[in-house]
């Protein structure tokens, strides 16, 4: 029996045809296998700061500290205990926040032997805690998720006491280093 051209060149374009179907499925297998790596890669990345985290959480306990020349600090009368906050947002490229939003809540300036801190409730919940420092003419507040949150949030607040009863400043928070929003801030002394 002979073959053909007309067969010859029928089998050969069904043979690269196949052949071609196969590494399309090959791709499609890799581009799979390498997103799974990819997957792992972040899970393993996560773990790994909550580990780093932990070691220098235990090197801290470990390292012993001579008690008797630690000052712990404190808020000034002046400022410690709780005030009345509203922000504006002015400013955003976040989907989280729209220009001109308003918020208000309580903010408590708290201090204890590990530092100082500002609280931030709402309805009686605690949103969240800043830690903080301040110098003769500035407070300043920091504020990060942990590696478990769902959005990656960081927080910093720049405030400057216009009288005794009135903080003014403002707030850029950025949301998983793909946008930020700034607040202008305003914070009002509450009644003791």
């Amino acid at each position: 029996m002979m073959i053909n051209r007309k067969h010859l060149l029928l089998i050969f374009f069904f043979a690269t045809f196949l052949a071609s179907c196969q590494d399309k499925e090959k791709e499609r297998e890799l581009a799979a296998r390498e997103q799974q790596i990819l997957d792992r890669e972040k899970a393993f990345a996560l773990k790994e700061a909550d580990y780093q985290s932990l070691l220098k959480m235990r090197d801290s306990l470990l390292t012993k500290i001579d008690t008797t020349t630690i000052t712990i600090q404190q808020w000034p009368d002046e400022i410690a205990g709780a005030w009345s906050a509203k922000s504006v947002c002015r400013e955003s490229n976040c989907s989280e926040y729209v220009i001109g939003d308003q918020r208000s809540n309580t903010w408590e300036f708290i201090s204890d032997s590990t530092g100082l801190y500002t609280r931030v409730i709402n309805n009686n919940q605690i949103v969240r805690v800043y830690s903080a420092r301040f110098d003769s003419t500035s407070i300043y507040l920091q504020f990060k998720s942990d590696t478990s949150a769902t959005k990656n949030m960081e927080i910093s607040v720049d405030l400057k006491r216009e009288n005794p009863t009135l903080l003014k400043g403002s707030q850029t928070t950025g949301i998983d280093k793909a946008c930020t929003a700034q607040f202008s801030m305003e914070l009002t002394r509450l009644n003791r």
